[in-house]
This record gives C-alpha cells, sequence and structure tokens, in this order.
C-alpha cells in the first residue's frame, strides 16, 4: 500500500476527537511530503537535528511536534517554531524551554512525560515524582510554557492487558492532575499514548494523540 492509502486507513480508524501525529523520523522529507500531499499537516521527530532538517525544507503550514527525548542545550534549535514539546521529563528541562520560548516571543505547548512501563530505558517522571514537582507549584512561574497535558509510552510487548493497564493508569493520573493543579487551566486537556501496534488500545483508554509511523511510512529509514 502506497502512503496515502497507509494514511487514509489509518484516519479512518481515528474518532474525531483524537489527533493523529505522522512519525516521520528516519524518513526523508521527499517521502514526508507523500503524507503531506494526502492531506497531513501535523509531524513528529524524535530527534532535534532532523526535525530541524525537515522543518526548513518543508511547506510552512506544518505543525512540528518533538515526541523523543530532548536534551536541554538542543531547545534553542526549536523554540523558534516547534508546536508542541512531548517529552518534557523534568522542571529543570521545562525551565530551559520557557527561557528560549521567551527569546522568541512565544508561548510553547508542553507534555509532561510520564515513566509508565516496566522497561528502564524509558524516559519520564514516575507519577509520584510529578506529583510532588506540581505541589511546590514551581511551574507556575514559567509564563512561556503552556503545560497541555501527559505523554507515555507503553512497555514494548505483545500482552495487551500490560499495555491497557499502562494505558488507563495514564488516564487516571491525568484526571488527577486536572482536578488537582490544572482544574482552570482550558488547555490542560491532552494525552498523548499510543503509537503503530497499539494506538487503539490508546483511543479505548481515553488519548487524545496517537504517535503513528511505521502503520503509515513502513519501516524506518536508517543510514
Amino acid at each position: 500500500m502506497s502512503i496515502e492509502e497507509n494514511l487514509l486507513r489509518i484516519k479512518s480508524t481515528i474518532p474525531a476527537n483524537v489527533s493523529l501525529i505522522a512519525v516521520s523520523k528516519t524518513h526523508p522529507a521527499d517521502v514526508v511530503m507523500e503524507a503531506y500531499n494526502a492531506g497531513q499537516r501535523v509531524f513528529g521527530e524524535n530527534k532535534v537535528q532532523e526535525l530541524v532538517g525537515k522543518a526548513s525544507e518543508m511547506p510552512d503550514d506544518i505543525e512540528w511536534h518533538m515526541i523523543g527525548h530532548l536534551q536541554s542545550n538542543k531547545v534553542k534549535y526549536i523554540a523558534p517554531f516547534v508546536s508542541l514539546i512531548h517529552g518534557v521529563d523534568s522542571f529543570k528541562l521545562l525551565k530551559v524551554i520557557d527561557k528560549e520560548a521567551a527569546k522568541n516571543n512565544r508561548i510553547i505547548p508542553c507534555l509532561l512525560q510520564v515513566h509508565i512501563a516496566s522497561e528502564e530505558t524509558k524516559f519520564g517522571f514516575s507519577p509520584e515524582e510529578l506529583k510532588l514537582a506540581l505541589q511546590t507549584g514551581e511551574h507556575h512561574q514559567y509564563k512561556n510554557v503552556d503545560i497541555r497535558g501527559l505523554m507515555g509510552m507503553a512497555t514494548f510487548t505483545e500482552d495487551e492487558s500490560v499495555i491497557r493497564s499502562e494505558f488507563k493508569m495514564l488516564k487516571l493520573l491525568f484526571n488527577e492532575l486536572k482536578d488537582s493543579y490544572f482544574k482552570d487551566a482550558v488547555s490542560f486537556r491532552e494525552v498523548s499514548m499510543g503509537m503503530s501496534d497499539d494506538y487503539q488500545i490508546a483511543i479505548e483508554e481515553g488519548t487524545t494523540m496517537v504517535r503513528v509511523g511505521s502503520a503509515i511510512f513502513g519501516l524506518r529509514h536508517y543510514t
């Protein structure tokens, strides 16, 4: 199937209240343009260098999402244009994003990444760490970031019950934080969970964003 056919097939399985982020990492701009020409306007990259390169080559009406682990010293490169940063895994990083956003006279939307998987290799706050961090109220002093919600990655497993329980936990945590810390924040409404292999489960568990790559573009191209 072509990229356009894959994209249309995926879109047909996603309800209107869920955003599709086409994960274009490792695929060259000319390949990504096939999805753009089929109507896709939101793309996700996990490496800053690749994100900056594609943003400079491709049309200006694209929303670029940074979905991978973000190092503090790389924030300045994407601060002028990034539409959403998914992987904010510390308040130290949030502070840097706020500073770089201010330099660009922007407010940058962010998601707080929660470690929901059993694998140690995943990044993110533990639920307990995140609650303690929010209790300090430190996030209120950052005027150039807008915390939009949470992001999480499930364990890489074929056991659907494990994946479902992890997604369920993230959605429950989102609800708890919304009630406790973001009750008046209208923009705190996003839960980013679900990828090519598990996005249907994520939809059933209340995600608002799915990050789909290989199901649209095929296997990754590594150089």
